[in-house]
């Protein structure tokens, strides 16, 4: 269905981004005052490309739509928010005694590169039970087309 030569570039293009947001997530958290501040997570995405589109899909549990931003720039489209702490207060409760703490909270970020072939003004968004997932359409361009072959008399058209 899709050429090898698009699919080679796109997994390329994913490796890149995938390295990008790794070395990201690995860099310490930074202390200010004997405090942590908030840490960046990345959140997990499935990225896949249909025979119009590409869609991203990401696993934002506990984010609220409102802290979501959604930007595309430049064939990249950027995903950032922030996730509200998990854990209560301690000047909400007093004593706080912590047994285990994985749940990150803070801003998080993505960004994934996309062909040049994308019709950016029909990009859409949604978001349904803690999963975001934002469409991405091709271009005409980029659609295949199956070309009819004509005649010595009929020349040779496109079907689109």
């Amino acid at each position: 269905m899709f050429s090898s030569d698009f699919n080679s570039v796109l997994d390329r293009l994913m490796t890149v981004s995938q390295a990008m947001d790794d070395a990201g997530s690995r860099a310490p958290a930074a202390f200010s005052e004997g405090r942590a501040r908030t840490q960046l997570w990345l959140p997990p995405v499935d990225i896949y490309e249909t025979e119009s589109a590409f869609v991203v899909e990401a696993d934002l549990p506990g984010v609220h739509r409102e802290n979501v931003d959604i930007q595309f720039d430049r064939n990249t489209l950027m995903i950032s928010g922030t996730r509200a702490a998990t854990l209560p207060s301690r000047e909400k409760l007093g004593q706080l005694r912590v047994f285990s703490s994985e749940r990150l909270s803070g801003g998080f970020s993505r960004s994934v590169r996309l062909p040049e072939h994308v019709d950016a003004e029909r990009i859409e968004a949604t978001f349904t039970d803690g999963v975001l997932s934002v469409t991405v359409p091709k271009s005409s361009q980029a659609v295949p087309r199956k070309i009819a072959i004509g005649s010595r008399n009929d020349p040779k058209s496109i079907n689109g």
